[in-house]
């Protein structure tokens, strides 16, 4: 038995940095790859359970692939499976990022390298901008959806904290449950949760750019509370490291963001990138475990409650909410980036062009990140 406890770590593992090398395109793409490989060819897990798997990865904040990456080696392995198919999935992405940060450090801001980049920056706005198109039209349902996404959008722009805005939505959105099953006591309690428990995080922001214990704590923060899709974390980086703390550029944002695209695995190893910006080597590493710690622990916690969890009106209201939220601060750094991104008439062709090709003929973002990069070295070498 122990033997065959060990050749299932050992699967798992295989098959976690196998994705983690090769799986381009996405927590979508990440998903129907590993179903393929877990469901399809290898028999792991039925098709229903995977589906409760995957719902399970919604209701707890955290980037969705890596989690289910997790919960599928649980299933297969146990314990050690979910600890290092995790780790398996994140590692190859997290040393090609830490190899792209050193050689952007060094040539990035060589002329041909600032080239390069500009052209890559409006890809990168219509990717997220993509991403936000397709979120919203699954997430929201009808007028209520619309006005609180809106509202998190105009109060993101006015300077609101992105935290007391998620939980804030969640509240709002739970109370609107709540309170058509005419429980209203219960919503009065929930009330005050938005405005307490982000303080002692967002507290972690500030200071000099060297202190990596700091700097630990804002990827801690971030992935202790990163809902919606991986790309919610523009918005999270914008605030915290170039609004608050000014450890980078917006432009240094949107190639750090390039980066997490043209590599495989997890998005969320856009953290290594900025992590080495900021802080070297140590601070890659501290960013990299900072944002996906928390997943780990989640997933620990949450898989046995499965049942539990998808039986529960509540939550399951509030998460509506919290997702609205995490939609409307991604409209609100989408908005702020194309400030910097279009700064000239052919970006703004480049960034639409891309967005057709995205939405339109659904072309590979790898493709189109390097037909941005390569306009934008024809630009330099044109003006």
């Amino acid at each position: 038995m122990a033997e065959d406890r060990g050749s299932n770590l050992a699967e798992v593992m295989r098959l976690a940095l196998q994705l983690g090398a090769t799986a381009f395109g996405g927590p979508a793409a990440h998903t129907a790859l590993l179903r393929r490989e877990a469901v399809a060819r290898r028999g792991w897990v039925a098709d229903a359970r995977f589906l409760d798997l995957m719902g399970l990865t919604n209701l707890i904040p955290g980037p969705n692939s890596t989690e289910l990456v997790m919960l599928i080696g649980r299933e297969r392995a146990g314990w050690r499976g979910l600890w290092f198919g995790g780790l398996c999935f994140i590692l190859p992405a997290s040393l090609l990022t830490l190899g792209f940060a050193w050689l952007y450090e060094r040539y990035g801001t060589t002329p041909a390298g600032g080239d390069l980049l500009r052209g890559i920056q409006p890809v990168i706005l219509a990717v997220v901008a993509q991403a936000v198109w397709g979120l919203g039209r699954t997430a929201v349902r009808g007028a209520f959806g619309a006005i609180l996404a809106v509202g998190v959008v105009a109060l993101s722009l006015a300077g609101g904290n992105e935290l007391v805005l998620l939980f804030g939505a969640g509240v709002v959105a739970l109370g609107r449950t709540v309170a058509s099953e005419g429980r209203i006591g219960a919503l009065v309690l929930a009330l005050p949760i938005p405005l307490w428990w982000p303080v002692p995080l967002v507290a972690t922001a500030g200071g000099d750019p060297r202190d990596l214990s700091r700097l630990f704590g804002i990827f801690l923060k971030i992935g202790a509370t990163l809902y919606g899709s991986g790309y919610v974390l523009v918005a999270f980086l914008r605030n915290d490291l170039v609004a608050r703390t000014g450890w980078l550029t917006e432009a240094q944002l949107l190639d750090a963001v390039a980066v997490g695209q043209v590599t495989p695995g997890p998005v969320l190893t856009t953290a290594t990138f900025v992590g080495y910006l900021v802080g070297g080597v140590p601070g890659a590493v501290l960013a990299t475990v900072g944002i996906f710690l928390p997943a780990f622990l989640f997933v620990a916690v949450a898989a046995p409650l499965l049942p539990r969890l998808r039986r529960s009106r509540w939550l399951s209201a509030a998460l509506d909410g919290i997702n609205l939220a995490a939609i409307g601060l991604m409209g609100a750094v989408t908005w702020t980036l194309g400030r910097e991104a279009l700064d000239a008439a052919w970006t703004v062709v480049l960034a639409v062009a891309a967005l057709v090709l995205l939405v339109r003929f659904r072309v590979n973002s790898v493709w189109i990140i390097a037909a941005g990069g390569a306009a934008g070295l024809l630009a330099g070498a044109a003006s």
